[in-house]
């Protein structure tokens, strides 16, 4: 560990430091250039240093930055409705659900889960989700998390939480009981290796979970507010979700999360049932409703389905890349045999920050891809040569 570094050591030593961001451009403290091609996974999808976000951080840091959720603000109250009217688009869902507001996505899910419990009461308290799932990193949300080898040492972790294999409705079908309350699940398991749901295996949830009687919670904190092509990934598969979480991109940056339920499972939190001092506060609200505006004001899904087309179509043609994965601009690029005799997703991830593009391995064999939505066609073009240089380069260094 770096001896100046006075930070403990969960993200190892970071190769790069970021000193200032414009649009899909970053520039290191040495004055070196990147193409962000990542959003700070999915965050940024209107881009670094949005002149809208920026006046609305500044005006309401002038404004009021505190007062507790005791009280109301104009942000927040505004920010609810947008993401009502957005979540219930192309549902049949009539009436406006409710939202609570949290600081991150692990606390969204985790809020999720808490309104499951009290909604379905004692002895129906399980949450099923997918193997390779990732939904956050307390501890019952890491319980939720389908992905074993980041249980271990944090065991004994919260009881009440199974996994079943990933679109395969059988296998959610096989572990329903009594006891099962809630189904818990991504559109596009994101940390899991940019895996998206089949259509017909949400709408095989979904009528599982009518004809017992058990809530659907939708994880959209990487996949929603347009990054798939539509404002939440489950609208691809035409169903009605009965929670939805989401945050990364809901503050383009800035700490915000929240939870959204139908009035009837709302209805199930009182006062004192759950809170967050900096939930949903001023300064945070104010920067997600000038993205929530922003988003509406450029159609953000219909940006992500062209530019994601095209992206794709730009990596099918790049030697060393076996297939593209994917919904929108949240993809994957899984690299073929070649490559993989000698490199891993990650070295391959870290040889393109060297050359000037910020992408992530997602999984040994594969990278990930999340520009923001704003990305130019010319941008595009310029990370997708990078990209094929690197991949040029490690096969050359076999030879």
């Amino acid at each position: 560990m770096a001896p100046d570094r006075l930070l403990m050591n969960n993200y190892g030593v970071p190769p790069v430091k970021f000193i200032s961001g414009n649009g899909t451009l970053l520039l290191d403290e040495h004055g070196k250039e990147y193409l962000d091609f990542l959003s700070g996974l999915a965050v940024t999808s209107l881009g670094h240093s949005h002149p809208k976000i920026a006046e609305a951080l500044a005006n309401q840091a002038k404004t009021l930055l505190h007062v507790s959720n005791l009280f109301d603000t104009e942000p927040h109250i505004e920010v609810a409705k947008s993401l009502d009217e957005l979540i219930r688009k192309e549902t049949g869902i009539k009436t406006p659900g409710r939202v609570i507001f949290q600081n991150s996505g692990a606390e969204a899910n985790e809020a999720a889960i808490k309104l499951a419990r009290k909604y379905q009461g004692p002895g129906r308290h399980v949450v099923i989700s997918a193997l390779r799932s990732f939904h956050g990193r307390t501890l019952a949300t890491l319980a939720a998390t389908g992905q074993p080898e980041k249980h271990q040492q944090f065991q004994p972790l919260p009881e009440g939480f199974q996994h079943a294999i990933w679109n395969d409705l059988n296998s959610f079908s096989s572990l329903v009981d009594s006891s099962v309350g809630a189904i818990l699940l991504e559109p596009v398991q994101g940390e899991g290796g940019v895996n998206p749901a089949d259509p017909g295996f949400l709408k095989g949830i979904r009528n599982l979970c009518d004809e017992h009687n058990i809530l659907l919670i939708m994880d959209e904190i990487q996949a929603g507010l347009g990054r798939t092509g539509k404002w939440f990934g489950f609208q691809h598969a035409g169903i009605d979700p009965d929670i939805v979480t989401c945050a990364k991109a809901l503050g383009n940056g800035v700490p915000i999360g929240a939870v959204w339920a139908t009035e009837d499972v709302a209805s199930a939190f009182n006062p004192g049932d759950h809170g967050s001092t900096f939930g949903g506060q001023p300064l945070a609200a104010s920067a997600a409703r000038e993205v929530l505006r922003t988003m509406i004001e450029i159609d953000a899904p219909a940006l992500a389905k062209s530019r994601g087309e095209e992206l794709t179509n730009l990596l099918n043609g790049v030697t060393g890349i076996e297939s593209v994965r994917g919904n929108g601009l949240l993809l994957a690029a899984e690299l073929n045999s070649e490559i993989l005799k000698e490199h891993t997703g990650p070295e391959i991830a870290r040889k393109c920050l060297e050359a000037g593009l910020v992408v992530n391995g997602v999984t040994s064999t594969s990278l990930r891809l999340a520009p923001p939505l704003t990305v130019s066609y010319e941008e595009l073009i310029r990370g997708v040569a990078l990209l094929g240089e690197v991949l040029a380069g490690a096969i050359g260094e076999k030879k």
